[in-house]
């Protein structure tokens, strides 16, 4: 889809860095944008009344599919099914376009200095990879100083060599590169709690060691950051897919990632309250960090540290334009463990901070919107899927006509955030790439390969099996 171009304490009702004042004006595109201001909290309540307005459409369009599905079913089990096939997609469809369209967030802008940086590369099992992070951090054109600690995980393979090699060779003024060694495997969170409690920098990113960094990442995560209104004290970078081009499964990643991934990101991070501040590349406040113990010793690490991180009050963000390529998995079996492991850090993630279902903000209802992935993916799977093949022998009750009527505002969904996204990448000189097989398969069948995989991880969740980092 897309070419690749090539510490003291801080205070957190202050300015954490008091001494960096805006240089440059606005870009164009600020001064374009100015008009009729509509402040936020009434933009997401008028949004939030359209969706809902939508959903009540879809009530009233659905009485005789109810009617006839609560013949075979009963009335109850029918309007749950209908509810999460029909009403809340549809919901959450036509919130995410109402918001992604009223989107006028600030842009980032440029500072006279920058703060000190040090990057967190958790790293196991990476000795295909490694070297080829390592080079596109050191080829960053962040002008604050930057230290990169990588911290193999007890790795198997070369992967600490390697790592050692490409620090001594990267290592230049204004980047220092070191490598620690953990004596055994102990987990993604014990290997970046290390690095954490042997740094000092006041900003503190993580990067995942099977990726590559634009040149301008670093400086775009942190203007974003200095940009962003007070109280953020973490930003998520753009993640995207590196090797689109190995088969089917990563072709349609690499749409789930710019589109679906990308897109619900843009909107949280609209409302002051990004859900997951992803430890593939992310940037938080040392401070921060520390007030809720670093890392927790769990497999969904990234959502629980975020979600102590907006249980304080604080702001998170999304600079969708620090863009980091990643590699996603290639085969079905690496694929269904991945996703499984973010289903049970999503139940953690609860189980740690649920009471961020009552708290009084408007990132409130994407707490409320993750609580209910869970009957969403129960109903596609136990209902939606057999609900197809019935359809086959002519049995209409589930899927049907009436289910067509969701696939118009999906349509309209995909047309959004596909020009959103192109624009943001032809303003960095980006190419967007002829995916189509992919398309096809991530709009009709990448549901049925996620969905049944993330109930699988519910269930390995409260069966409390054994939990493993990583899809290697």
């Amino acid at each position: 889809m897309y070419n690749l171009d090539s510490t003291a304490p801080i205070d957190p009702a202050a300015d954490p860095f008091p001494e960096l004042t805006g240089e440059l004006s606005p870009s164009p595109a600020v001064t374009a944008r100015r008009g009729l201001y509509v402040p936020l909290r009434l933009k997401f309540v008028l949004v939030l009344t359209l969706a809902a307005a939508w959903m009540g459409f879809s009530v009233w369009l659905s009485q005789s599919w109810l009617g006839e599905l609560s013949q075979v079913t009963g009335f109850a089990v029918a309007l749950m099914v209908i509810a999460f096939i029909a009403y809340v997609p549809g919901f959450m469809n036509a919130f995410l376009i109402g918001s992604i369209l009223s989107d006028r967030r600030p842009s980032r802008r440029e500072f006279a200095v920058y703060p000190d940086l040090c990057v967190l590369v958790a790293c196991y099992n990476e000795a295909e990879n490694i070297d080829d992070t390592l080079l596109s951090l050191s080829l960053q054109d962040y002008v604050g100083q930057v230290e990169v600690v990588v911290i193999d995980d007890g790795s198997t393979d070369d992967s600490l060599a390697i790592a050692q090699a490409a620090a001594a060779r990267l290592s230049r003024p204004g980047m220092r590169i070191r490598v620690l060694a953990q004596p055994r495997n102990q987990g993604k969170s014990a290997a970046l709690n290390r690095g954490f409690a042997e740094t000092r920098q006041g900003l503190v990113l993580t990067v995942d060691g099977d990726s590559y960094l634009r040149t301008d990442a670093l400086r775009k995560i942190v203007q974003r950051y200095l940009s962003d209104p007070v109280g953020t004290v973490a930003v998520a970078g753009a993640v995207l897919v590196r090797n689109s081009r190995d088969n089917w499964l990563t072709r349609a990643q690499e749409w789930d990632y710019f589109h679906g991934i990308a897109a619900v990101k843009r909107m949280q991070s609209m409302y002051h309250g990004t859900l997951v501040a992803q430890g593939a590349f992310s940037l938080y406040e040392r401070q921060a960090l520390a007030e809720v113990g670093g890392w927790p010793e769990c497999v969904g690490e990234d959502i629980v540290v975020s979600w102590a991180l907006l249980a304080t009050g604080a702001r998170i963000g999304y600079c969708e334009d620090a863009c980091l390529f990643t590699k996603v998995p290639a085969k079905v079996g690496q694929f269904a463990r991945q996703r499984q492991r973010w289903s049970r850090g999503l139940m953690e993630a609860f189980a740690r901070h649920g009471r961020l279902l009552f708290a009084p903000r408007m990132s409130t209802l994407f707490i409320w919107w993750n609580l209910l992935f869970l009957p969403l993916d129960l109903v596609y799977t136990l209902a939606f899927l057999p609900g197809l093949v019935l359809a086959l022998f002519g049995y209409y009750w589930i899927a049907g006509l009436m289910t067509l009527l969701v696939l118009p505002l999906a349509m309209l969904w995909n047309v959004v955030i596909f020009s959103v996204q192109t624009r943001m990448f032809k303003r960095q000189d980006l190419q967007v790439r002829r995916n189509v097989s992919g398309f096809l398969f991530y709009s009709i069948g990448y549901t049925m390969l996620l969905q049944p995989v993330c109930v699988l991880g519910y269930a390995a969740e409260l069966l409390r099996l054994r939990k493993t980092w990583g899809t290697k």
